[in-house]
């Protein structure tokens, strides 16, 4: 058995031999960043890491590299042990990379992701005959879980095991069980319902003996309650109470009245995890047509005021039962590219079609007309290339497709007015649709406003629609009143803001009232001078662009040049620049081209994210798969008022994002037309030369 502490014992860890290893790589064409420390903590980290190490030992900056990060990290424990696959992440060309690091160090392996995806550093381990590992090998025991898919996603189908496998697995199960260890056997097991009874009574005693008091910090319970509720075990609904609305899916996948009504409770409370297995048991029970239960749930969820996120959850259950119902009564076969795009072809026509659904409530129209802005177009396009193969896909000809087409755009401005995306949901969702809002329409302000006002509105929500608002020069002193009797409790606490396109709600807010001359500001600026709380002393100096002056310039200039980290800080004094001087922030920008103390890769940044100044990008980094930045790019490649060295920043920008490279991965996902015209500029412009 390993001690899972080899240094203890008088050995190198892994951490140690394989830094050493990773000390001798390195040559023409690649290089290495050296081990990370937390400030290195996502992949962008690492793209700027390698951009200021070629900087400062001058090497050349098409030079591929390799890394991992700090999130990497955790593969390790505490005493350098490798308790899982370490990922190796890596930029420039994918041949060099893979010949760069070859196959890693003595007594490991790395497999290679491809093009698109990371390296993965792991142990050689042995198994027998059957492809079974030594129980006492950690390693070997944790790879061949993986390799059987346990974990697994919910939507992926288990592979078959073989009698020897699934012998091996109960083994791992008889006599005395450290419950800590045994998630993963569980897990195998239970994903093909292949735990007996006998196994389950046993697991469940020791469950409630070792984690009474806090029964999901086993991460085995999900497994173990799925296979309590399959036996019918008397505990099973105690046990999905204790859980909570983490264990909806669970009671979604048994229905019957207990689990119906344990469902509907918890989303009428709000709770959008038990939305998908209330709309299952419902489905089941009472109404197999998906658009008639999901109308039931809708008049229920609409009438107890759920939060913001409910009907949007629910029109996404309802899209992907209604095309799974289509897929199973039209499979495609293998599962391959065809499939995923037949698949992606008949889910795009649903949604466009439920927002002039007649049989829909108003809401779950609304829903689906907010899904569709994005994807209407692909529907006109699947209905060109499919041609008459698209029946097939869809159960719908061409022409009934354009026809779905014509009614959603005739019913879209009404259907969409004064809405607006859920903003309680994940920030990238949100940063996804930013492009949207370039501009604002007189309706787009009325419902910014309102959720400025609303006091239910989270800070993720205050922070969007209040940047929107001040951005385009649209915030008021009565935004700025209507967030007064929150400030001090809510929009005083931590929000990171690093990767979004809009910043901390109190620097906005503090901005506005310096620009407005507010009483409220010297209360504010009051607050910011306060040593603590320590996580707004990165993000004080941003609340110099509200009323700017000369002395404001120098101290963010000041720090800028010192070399300090980088959180908005060059974006906010160019902006600010560019108010004192009346000039547009793309000059400002462009004129520190070369100047000592700013770091090229964060100018880069900065002069493509001001391009437009009535709506600024604020992630700190160029993110690759975004419209907004893309755009942007474009735009200071071809802006005539540019200098060549200006305009070669934004050429570069554009050629290394994602709709020229990997297209599929822009969000949202673009039409075959979008990609065409962007190859076309790019070919257009291939004489060019890029900054190095």
């Amino acid at each position: 058995m390993s001690t899972g502490n080899s240094s203890a014992s008088g050995q190198r860890s892994d951490l140690s031999r394989i830094k050493t290893w990773w000390r001798t790589l390195g040559g023409d064409r690649f290089a290495v960043l050296p081990p990370p420390t937390r400030s290195r903590y996502t992949q962008s980290d690492g793209h700027e890491d390698a951009a200021e190490m070629f900087a400062v030992q001058g090497i050349s900056t098409d030079t591929s590299f390799a890394y991992w990060h700090w999130q990497s990290q955790d593969a390790f424990d505490r005493t350098g042990e490798l308790t899982g696959e370490l990922y190796l992440h890596w930029g420039g060309d994918h041949a060099t990379v893979t010949a760069g690091l070859g196959e890693g160090p003595d007594g490991y392996r790395i497999v290679n992701g491809g093009p698109q995806g990371a390296f993965r550093l792991d142990k050689v381990t042995a198994v027998d005959a059957d492809g079974l590992p030594d129980p006492r090998d950690e390693a070997g025991v944790r790879q061949f879980l993986a390799r059987i898919g346990a974990p697994r996603p919910r939507a992926v189908p288990p592979v078959e095991l073989t009698a020897a496998e699934e012998r091996w697995l109960h083994d791992r199960l008889a006599g005395p069980v450290e419950l800590a260890g045994a998630e993963g056997f569980v897990t195998a097991l239970e994903d093909r319902a292949a735990l007996t009874e006998e196994e389950t009574t046993r697991l469940l005693a020791l469950w409630q003996q070792e984690y009474a008091g806090s029964p999901s910090s086993w991460r085995g319970w999900r497994p173990l309650l799925s296979a309590l509720l399959r036996h019918g075990h008397p505990a099973a609904w105690e046990a999905a109470d204790l859980i909570g609305p983490a264990s909806s899916d669970h009671l979604g996948d048994h229905p019957c009245e207990r689990s119906e009504h344990a469902l509907r409770a918890r989303a009428l409370a709000g709770h959008l995890a038990a939305i998908p297995g209330w709309f299952r048991v419902h489905r089941t029970l009472h109404q197999p047509d998906p658009v008639l239960t999901a109308r039931d749930l809708c008049g229920e969820l609409t009438a107890r005021d759920t939060p913001e996120g409910s009907t949007a959850r629910l029109f996404t259950v309802l899209l992907g039962a209604v095309t799974d119902d289509r897929r199973a009564c039209t499979p495609t076969g293998g599962g391959g590219r065809s499939d995923r795009a037949a698949a992606d072809a008949l889910q795009r026509l649903a949604t466009v079609r439920f927002a002039t659904d007649d049989r829909l409530p108003h809401a779950l129209r609304v829903a689906a007309a907010q899904a569709a802005h994005d994807r209407v177009a692909h529907v006109r396009e699947d209905a060109a290339r499919w041609g008459p193969a698209y029946t097939n896909l869809t159960g719908a000809t061409a022409a009934d497709a354009l026809a779905a087409a014509d009614r959603y755009e005739a019913a879209r401005d009404d259907l969409l007015s004064g809405t607006g995306p859920d903003l309680t949901g994940y920030e990238g969702a949100l940063g996804d649709l930013y492009h949207r809002y370039r501009t604002l329409s007189p309706a787009d302000v009325r419902w910014l406003r309102a959720r400025v006002a609303d006091p239910s509105t989270a800070v993720q929500g205050i922070a969007f629609c209040l940047e929107l608002l001040y951005a385009h020069g649209e915030a008021t002193g009565d935004d700025l009143e209507a967030l007064l009797p929150r400030w001090k409790k809510e929009l005083t606490k931590q929000y990171r803001t690093t990767y979004t396109e809009w910043r901390h709600p109190l620097v906005t807010l503090t901005c506005l009232a310096l620009d407005l001359d507010h009483p409220v500001a010297a209360d504010l600026l009051a607050w910011w001078a306060k040593p603590k709380p320590l996580w707004k002393n990165p993000v004080r100096l941003l609340t110099h662009l509200g009323a700017p002056d000369e002395a404001k310039a120098a101290e963010l200039w000041e720090f800028i040049v010192a070399g300090e980290h980088d959180t908005g800080h060059l974006m906010t004094w160019v902006l600010l620049r560019a108010r004192l001087d009346s000039t547009h922030p793309l000059l400002v920008a462009e004129r520190l081209i070369g100047t000592p103390g700013v770091r090229d890769y964060v100018l880069h940044r900065v002069l493509i994210g001001v391009a437009d100044p009535a709506q600024p990008l604020w992630h700190y980094a160029i993110d690759p798969r975004s419209h907004s930045w893309w755009r942007r790019a474009q735009e200071v490649a071809d802006d005539p008022r540019l200098s060549e060295a200006a305009r070669a920043i934004g050429l570069k920008a554009a050629r290394d994002h994602c709709v020229l490279r990997y297209p599929d991965q822009v969000r949202p996902v673009l039409t075959e037309g979008e990609v065409a015209a962007a190859r076309a500029w790019a070919e257009a412009r291939a004489g060019r030369t890029a900054a190095d």
